[in-house]
């Protein structure tokens, strides 16, 4: 019997608290929204609020030196999501639902830094370009959720959750109320399903 270190210990804590963390706010957010669509008005507000606060969170890491597109961001985002209410599925996790929204948003501000620095590019035949450019990037980007549309709900969720936003199978599980197997049955799946 193999007996676990601090760090192990520390780090199955970090873990149980991050799960817990987004189950409460998957469960809040998804009280908030139900309150609001039997006519709360006021839920609705604090829905927009607390979703408005995880975002933030959540674009801050990802935007680390463009702090000034952070704010321009979520408002796009809880526009979208204002918008688009009437696709929502029930049946989704209402934080997988938004976090496919941020991620659509995300590759169109990418975008559109892409051509505003082309704009500013030097005519110099002697730059050298090295790595895979943002455009390649985005391509690929395109290529993966279109494949991805292409898998059953059950594997398509798990990849997702664990290979692009980097969550754990315990995260995912209690993201996508799967159970963990389900969730470690559908990477396998879907991994099977892809070409090689």
């Amino acid at each position: 019997m193999k007996l676990r270190t601090f760090d192990e210990e520390d780090q199955a804590a970090e873990l149980a608290r991050r799960t817990n963390a987004a189950a409460k706010a998957e469960r809040r957010l998804a009280a908030l929204l139900d309150a609001s669509i039997s006519g709360d008005k006021h839920a609705y507000h604090r829905f927009l609020d607390e979703l408005a606060r995880h975002l933030r969170a959540r674009l801050r890491k990802q935007l680390r030196q463009q702090d000034a597109d952070v704010e321009d961001l979520v408002q796009e985002v809880l526009i979208a999501v204002h918008k688009g209410l009437d696709t929502f599925r029930p049946d989704v996790p209402l934080t997988a639902w938004i976090s496919a929204i941020v991620r659509y948003k995300l590759a169109d501000h990418f975008r559109a830094n892409l051509r505003r620095g082309e704009m500013f590019e030097p005519l110099d035949d002697d730059v050298a370009v090295e790595g895979i450019s943002p455009l390649d990037s985005l391509e690929a980007r395109r290529d993966l959720t279109r494949l991805l549309d292409t898998l059953p709900e059950r594997q398509r969720h798990p990849i997702e959750h664990t290979k692009l936003l980097g969550l754990s199978i315990a995260e995912t599980a209690a993201t996508t109320g799967l159970t963990e197997s389900a969730v470690k049955i559908g990477i396998f799946a879907a991994s099977a399903f892809s070409p090689r």
